[in-house]
């Protein structure tokens, strides 16, 4: 199997939850592979900041400040792309976020933000680029950035919903697959499922006033964003005949 970046040079790949970690990661690996990367954040000014130290690479990356969990946004931003870009060829739904609790006494509107961010933002997403795939009879690549917790419990504190959100993301994974394979279409989904990364999305969503789960999450073996963003380049690399469905990346001697 001869792995190449070539065939999306010069095309448009979408990254959500691109100002920071894994997502900040897969946007430069795709500049610097030659592609035009629509990064989608709430910071918008920190994907600008990016931009600029990749000025100079093959690919060039734009600012579209939306919130994934808002389908306005996502309309919104997928219409700017049309409109000045042409159609887009991949898409990385990375975007998510955790508000660590227990389910006991956490809170609902937190829930409710998490499944609206990693589930439904990735829905809303995930429908834009196929229908705008299909419009343009493009073979593109959807990638879902997952988590080793989409398959399993692990036994780490205050987890709450979040392993149902990336449960629910591999369902969905199948699920898209099943309905493009019915299509007849050849547009690829993949699943790419970390094990504990060390970003800025795993230290932002630690309690700060539990001191045992911060030595816990410390003392963890960690990858890093870029391990993640090499993941996507593979799987973008197999020849299009090949879908790797399920991609699990996880650090040496983790042990959750």
């Amino acid at each position: 199997m001869v792995l190449s970046m070539d065939r999306w040079k010069g095309k448009t790949a979408i990254v959500t939850g691109a100002s920071a970690g894994c997502g900040a990661s897969i946007a430069e690996q795709l500049v610097e592979h030659g592609v035009n990367v629509v990064g989608l954040a709430r910071r918008k000014e920190k994907v600008e900041e990016l931009a600029k130290k990749l000025q100079n690479k093959p690919g060039k990356l734009y600012a579209i400040k939306a919130d994934i969990s808002k389908e306005e946004d996502v309309l919104e931003a997928f219409k700017w792309v049309k409109e000045n870009l042409g159609p887009v060829h991949i898409l990385v739904n990375n975007a998510g976020i955790a508000k660590p609790s227990r389910l006991v006494d956490g809170n609902f509107t937190d829930w409710k933000n998490i499944f609206e961010t990693n589930v439904l933002g990735l829905c809303a997403a995930t429908k834009e680029a196929v229908n705008d795939m299909k419009q343009n009879n493009i073979d593109g690549h959807i990638i879902h950035i997952n988590s080793v917790l989409g398959h399993y419990v692990a036994h780490v504190p205050f987890l709450n919903v979040y392993p149902a959100t990336k449960f629910a993301v591999t369902a969905l994974t199948e699920v898209l697959r099943q309905e493009l394979m019915n299509m007849n279409s050849k547009i690829r989904v993949t699943s790419v499922s970390p094990g504990p990364v060390e970003t800025e999305f795993a230290s932002a969503n630690k309690l700060p006033v539990d001191d045992e789960f911060e030595k816990f999450f410390e003392a963890m073996p960690k990858l890093l964003g870029e391990d993640v963003a090499d993941a996507v380049i593979y799987v973008l690399s197999t020849p299009p005949h090949v879908q790797v469905q399920e991609l699990t990346v996880r650090p040496v001697g983790e042990k959750v």
